[in-house]
């Protein structure tokens, strides 16, 4: 199997996602931040993360702009998670997008989340061409998710 597309956080990138998930806990969304908690494949314990759903129709979304992530491992196997904001905690069941469905989902998060993930998505932008969102769409995992009634 190829090496899959990955960003590795650096310290202080990994200080600051422990942070965001801990303010996140307390009910401190920043700009639409969530902690999203997902069991591991292996070990079946929960393991948290911060992230930033995207609203949009059909969804919402969850963007891995780092790529391949251990999170991302983890949900498709675990097949859905935890969405934790303050107390209120939604469980989810999510669906990974297959490539040709990702251009306009990742056109919409760039245009939104841009100025925070940017650098992980090279020459793409929320300006760049269907085909151009499309050649990348393989280093960036798309879940629509599902919250639980």
């Amino acid at each position: 199997m190829a090496q899959q597309h990955y960003i590795k956080p650096g310290a202080f990138e990994a200080g600051m996602n422990r942070f965001i998930g801990w303010i996140a806990r307390r009910g401190i969304s920043l700009l639409g931040h969530a902690e999203l908690s997902v069991r591991g494949r292996k070990s079946g314990e929960w393991r948290r993360v911060p992230v930033n759903p995207l609203p949009y129709e059909g969804g919402p979304y969850l963007i891995s702009a780092r790529g391949h992530s251990e999170w991302v491992r983890n949900m498709r196997a675990a097949g859905g998670g935890l969405l934790q904001v303050g107390r209120r905690t939604q469980e989810f069941t999510a669906v990974e997008l297959p490539d040709d469905e990702k251009p306009l989902i990742l056109r919409t998060y760039l245009k939104k989340w841009g100025w925070e993930v940017g650098r992980f998505f090279g020459d793409v932008n929320a300006d760049s061409t269907d085909e151009e969102l499309l050649a990348a769409a393989h280093k960036h995992p798309v879940f629509r998710i599902t919250v639980k009634s």
